[in-house]
């Protein structure tokens, strides 16, 4: 399905596949990458973690996107919409390899996502549930435009879970992306 990959300069944004599991396990047995997706997971509850994106993909028709190095072809994380059950707002998420780090890849990856998110799914605005201590999150959503709207709460059982809602309109991405200010 063409409307399920994406390329940019550097990255493949396209369905979970079976080969992503053992990079995606590693990332979530990574303490300071998962602490804020969840916490670190061994191999097994990874696994489960794992088939929601693809559960998600074929009930929903949507979910994050494997994002895949287009040099290396490695797996380095996912990006993409992400909106379950009691969620507060249509997000656009991320988790990124901690290898992956620093490249600038999560914000080609949320900015690919964003947009095939507003154009094939007709949102009108995008959030990211982030924590109050997520500094690198904060500021990958301040390059993306987006605003701190202040205190969210995720459902159960994430409820204790202190997150900022950042966000954006559709109409204010499409100013910015057209060079104007919104």
């Amino acid at each position: 399905m063409s409307d399920t990959h994406i390329e940019t300069e550097r990255l493949i944004l396209r369905l979970p596949r079976l080969e992503d599991f053992d990079a995606y396990a590693e990332l979530h047995a990574d303490e300071e990458a998962a602490r804020h997706i969840g916490g670190a997971l061994l191999r097994a509850p990874a696994w489960r973690k794992f088939l929601q994106m693809p559960g998600a993909w074929a009930v929903q028709g949507y979910a994050m996107f494997s994002v895949v190095e287009k040099a290396s072809g490695l797996w380095i994380g996912q990006a993409g919409p992400w909106q379950p059950e009691g969620w507060p707002g249509t997000e656009v998420g991320w988790a990124f390899h901690r290898s992956s780090w620093g490249k600038g890849y999560a914000t080609e990856a949320a900015i690919a996502a964003i947009d095939w998110s507003f154009s094939h799914l007709g949102w009108s605005e995008v959030i990211h549930s982030i924590a109050p201590e997520n500094l690198a999150s904060q500021a990958l959503a301040r390059r993306l435009g987006s605003i701190n709207r202040g205190p969210g709460r995720l459902p159960p059982p994430h409820e204790d879970v202190r997150i900022d809602i950042w966000g954006q309109s559709r109409e204010d991405w499409l100013a910015r992306r057209n060079g104007a200010s919104p």
